[in-house]
C-alpha cells in the first residue's frame, strides 16, 4: 500500500507511476499500464529521468526497485502514439540522455524486478538497474533493428559490459529473443527466479542492502560505475543520435505502418530503395 501523501516529494507523478514506501527506506516504483504491457506514453517517459532523481535526493529512500504492473516489464514507447518528426526524434534524445545520465549518477542502488516481457526502453530500463531480478519466462529483446531504427538507449552502453561482443552482436543485430533463463546464463541479468517470486526476490534484496552501510554500499557503485559505465557514455551518445536519425527515415516509417496494418515489415533498404554511398574524394 503507498504511503504518499501531497506533500510527498513523489506526489506530483501520475496513476502510471505506482510509488510505495515500503519498510527500511525501500522505494517501490511500478509502471502502471498493465493492459498495454507497460508501455510508456510521452509524458512517462519524459518524467522517468525526473523521478529517479528524485529518488536518489529523497533522504526517506535508500534502495529503489522497479517492476510493471500485470504480465509485463516493460514493452518500450507505445507505438499507438503518433509518428515523431525529426524535431519530436531530437526531443525525445535529449530526454533519454538525461534519464541515462540520472540512472548512472544514481548513488542509491537500483533494482529492476523483470516480471514479464521486456522490449527496447523497457529492457533499457531493466538492464541499466545495478541488480536485475528476472522471470525465468520472461521475454528479453532490444528490438531497435525490427523496427528500423539503430539500437541506441542503452544498448552499446551495458550489453558489451555484461555479455561480451560477440553476445552483444547477435542479439543487438538480430533481435533476437531471450529469454529470463537464458539471459542468466549469459550474464545479462543478474538472477532469475519463477516469475511469481521475482518481485519477491528483488524487495529482499532491496531489503539488505538498505541495512548494510550505505555509503559502503553507494561509493562501491560509485566506483564500479565510473570505471566501466560513464566511460562507455560516448558509444552511448553516438547510439542515440543515429537512432535519432533512423526515426526520420522510411525504414522506421515502414515498422510503423506495418504494425498498424498487422502485416511483415517490407524494408526500403532491404529492396533496393537505400541510397548508395557516394565514391570516395566526391563532395
Amino acid at each position: 500500500m503507498s504511503t504518499r501523501n501531497g506533500d510527498d516529494i513523489f506526489s506530483r507523478y501520475p496513476r502510471e507511476f505506482l510509488i510505495e514506501r515500503k519498510p527500511n527506506g525501500v522505494l517501490l516504483i511500478t509502471l502502471n499500464r498493465p493492459d498495454h504491457l507497460n508501455a510508456l506514453t510521452m509524458p512517462m517517459f519524459e518524467m522517468m529521468g525526473d523521478l529517479l532523481t528524485d529518488a536518489d535526493r529523497d533522504p526517506q529512500t535508500r534502495v529503489v526497485v522497479v517492476t510493471g504492473a500485470g504480465r509485463g516489464f516493460c514493452t518500450g514507447m507505445d507505438v499507438a502514439q503518433p509518428d515523431p518528426s525529426l524535431e519530436d526524434a531530437i526531443v525525445l534524445m535529449e530526454t533519454e540522455r538525461r534519464r541515462i545520465t540520472a540512472t548512472m549518477n544514481m548513488d542509491k542502488p537500483m533494482i529492476s524486478a523483470i516480471n514479464g516481457p521486456a522490449v527496447g526502453w523497457g529492457l533499457s530500463l531493466g538492464l541499466l538497474a545495478d541488480i536485475s531480478v528476472a522471470a525465468e519466462d520472461a521475454i528479453l529483446m532490444d528490438g531497435h533493428t525490427r523496427v528500423g531504427v539503430a539500437a541506441g538507449d542503452h544498448s552499446s552502453l551495458i550489453w558489451p559490459l555484461l555479455v561480451g561482443m560477440a553476445k552483444a552482436k547477435y542479439y543487438q543485430l538480430t533481435s533476437a529473443r531471450l529469454t529470463g533463463i537464458e539471459a542468466e546464463r549469459i550474464g545479462l541479468v543478474s538472477l532469475v527466479e519463477p516469475r511469481d517470486k521475482v518481485l519477491e526476490r528483488a524487495l529482499a534484496i532491496a531489503d539488505d542492502l538498505a541495512m548494510g552501510s550505505q555509503r559502503a554500499i553507494q561509493w562501491t557503485k560509485r566506483s564500479l560505475n565510473a570505471g566501466w559505465l560513464t566511460n562507455a557514455l560516448p558509444q552511448q551518445e553516438l547510439s542515440a543520435a543515429l537512432e535519432t536519425l533512423n526515426f526520420a527515415g522510411a525504414d522506421y516509417l515502414e515498422a510503423r505502418q506495418a504494425f498498424r496494418e498487422k502485416r511483415p515489415t517490407r524494408f526500403p533498404s532491404a529492396h533496393g530503395h537505400l541510397p548508395a554511398p557516394e565514391p570516395a574524394g566526391q563532395a
